[in-house]
């Protein structure tokens, strides 16, 4: 936290070309002494890039992750002047936000929700919440505390009875709520679909959830683009608000499945913004 706070004052006063010159250092030394996030990496670099990835290559992708952490700097200050933001599906969350429905926002660890949030904190009528687990959300609300004590976000806490409460209340009051599907724990039922040409395990539970709920899933991304350029992508997955008790399973699974192809794709499109380091593929093997 402390490190967290000198590279948040370094980057407000002296600004993001400054701060940025620290980041190739904490890339090499990550690079260097990371060795089970540096395997990780490399298995994906593989996947995603149809060859054995370069030391440049391996480097990019560490130093990708570094950046989109260190513009949280800046978005969580609301200095949203120093990025070229474009955005793909812009009338999808137009629609929603006419409408005054919410709908789940279901992203992964790829690219940055921060940039996503940044984006609805500008736009009055846009309400975004973050759903993930309570030990995520401490870590969180830690770290935003260090760089902006006043950005607070609306988060819910998943893990208790009252987490689908707390969603369909946002929801029914046409906020739109974030979920990042790609993770998922030892204990939770998961189906195995592939990804870059490999089965992985993806989580049930959230998109069960929607179907309960019956609402609408849109896949989100925040793609950092390199420089100060990001590329929001908004994509339509399901819509649960009709689907009958007896087709729901189907129809689960055909979200899933358009879920993996939307989360594929943007490894093919910025494949240096995959941040599951950690051996993905492997944790299938964990779930029967």
């Amino acid at each position: 936290m402390l490190m967290l706070r000198i590279m948040t004052w370094i980057s407000l006063r002296l600004g993001r070309p400054a701060g940025r010159i620290v980041l190739h250092g904490i890339a090499l030394y990550f690079l260097a002494f990371a060795h089970k996030a540096r395997r990780a990496s490399r298995d994906y670099l593989r996947r995603a890039l149809k060859h054995d990835p370069t030391l440049a290559e391996r480097y990019l992708h560490i130093f990708t992750f570094a950046a989109t952490i260190h513009d949280r700097v800046y978005l969580l200050n609301d200095r949203l002047q120093h990025f070229d933001i474009e955005i793909q599906g812009e009338p999808l969350i137009a629609d929603h936000v006419a409408s005054g429905k919410g709908a789940l926002l279901f992203g992964g660890h790829i690219g940055s929700f921060e940039v996503i949030r940044a984006l609805g904190r500008s736009q009055p009528d846009l309400r975004i919440a973050l759903a993930m687990y309570e030990k995520n959300t401490r870590r969180l609300n830690a770290i935003l505390a260090a760089i902006n004590p006043e950005a607070q976000p609306d988060l819910i806490a998943l893990g208790n009875p009252s987490a689908i409460l707390g969603i369909r209340d946002r929801l029914d009051e046409g906020t739109l709520v974030g979920v990042l599907a790609d993770r998922s724990f030892k204990a939770e039922s998961c189906r195995e679909i592939s990804l870059l040409g490999r089965p992985a395990a993806f989580p049930v539970n959230a998109f069960r959830m929607a179907a309960a709920l019956r609402t609408r899933i849109i896949f989100m991304a925040g793609l950092y683009r390199g420089g100060n350029c990001y590329g929001i992508r908004f994509l339509p997955i399901a819509d649960f608000a009709s689907t009958p008790r007896r087709d729901r399973e189907a129809a689960i699974a055909e979200a899933m499945e358009r879920y993996v192809a939307a989360l594929e794709q943007c490894c093919q499109d910025a494949p240096y913004n995959w941040f599951n380091f950690y051996p993905f593929w492997e944790a299938a093997d964990l779930h029967p």
